[in-house]
């Protein structure tokens, strides 16, 4: 049974986060959006024959919903997200432990992967649902042993998708980058935008503006992904 917590909700808010994740805050806060956050601990136990894609799309959406369950407020909007990191069809979640980060850190070393992030966006008044997907390429760079080990120690990877947090100052591990960074932290904002535009909650800020200052990054995905033109 999926066990959900609300922190809080005001008659100001406008968005429900379903995630504590503070690097997700972080990322909604762009928008300036009302948005109080509410956790929800849901099964993530891939399905046999289940693609990276189908995956995060399922979670988000479960996510999601298993809030909505317990909203009231009519005019909020629930949002779901998940992320993953793929090495072809094989999913890399959370390390066990540091010798399974170790592991992926060596796998995912010196060559291009993908993190998928689906994102379900759930309107309590009508029942309305809609979803996103992004899907990244990130190269990493040749990191050598010592750099891995040093950056298990910090802790930092046991709780990340793949082992690694992209945005991490001292191990830097990608290369370079075409894609979402947001979405490789946990949550593509202009996908985000797009579809609360749709829901008539659109944003009380610049999201790409945002986005290139606090994360330092040239996007050069956000126009076409504004536009309707990227997936």
């Amino acid at each position: 049974m999926d066990c959900v917590r609300i922190l809080r909700v005001t008659q100001k808010t406008t968005l429900l986060l379903a995630s504590n994740s503070p690097r997700r805050r972080q990322l909604l806060g762009f928008g300036n959006w009302m948005f109080d956050v509410a956790v929800s601990d849901v099964d993530e136990t891939q399905l046999a024959g289940e693609t990276p894609a189908d995956y995060v799309l399922r979670l988000a959406r479960a996510k999601a919903l298993a809030v909505a369950g317990q909203a009231q407020a009519e005019d909020l909007i629930i949002i779901g997200s998940d992320t993953t990191v793929a090495d072809g069809d094989e999913i890399l979640g959370k390390p066990r432990d540091e010798a399974d980060a170790a592991r992926m850190l060596n796998q995912l070393r010196g060559h291009t992967h993908q993190v998928y992030t689906g994102v379900a966006f759930h309107r309590i008044r009508d029942g309305k649902t809609l979803t996103e997907l992004c899907v990244t390429d990130v190269p990493m760079r040749a990191y050598s042993d010592d750099e891995i080990s040093a950056y298990i120690q910090t802790g930092d990877p046991l709780d990340k998708a793949g082992a690694y947090a992209i945005q991490h100052p001292g191990f830097q591990p990608v290369e370079s980058m075409r894609g979402c960074y947001a979405s490789v932290m946990g949550l593509p904002m202009c996908h985000v935008t797009r579809a609360l535009q749709l829901l008539d909650a659109p944003p009380l800020a610049n999201v790409p503006t945002a986005c290139r200052k606090l994360l330092s990054y040239e996007c050069p995905v956000s126009g076409a992904i504004l536009r309707g033109e990227q997936a």
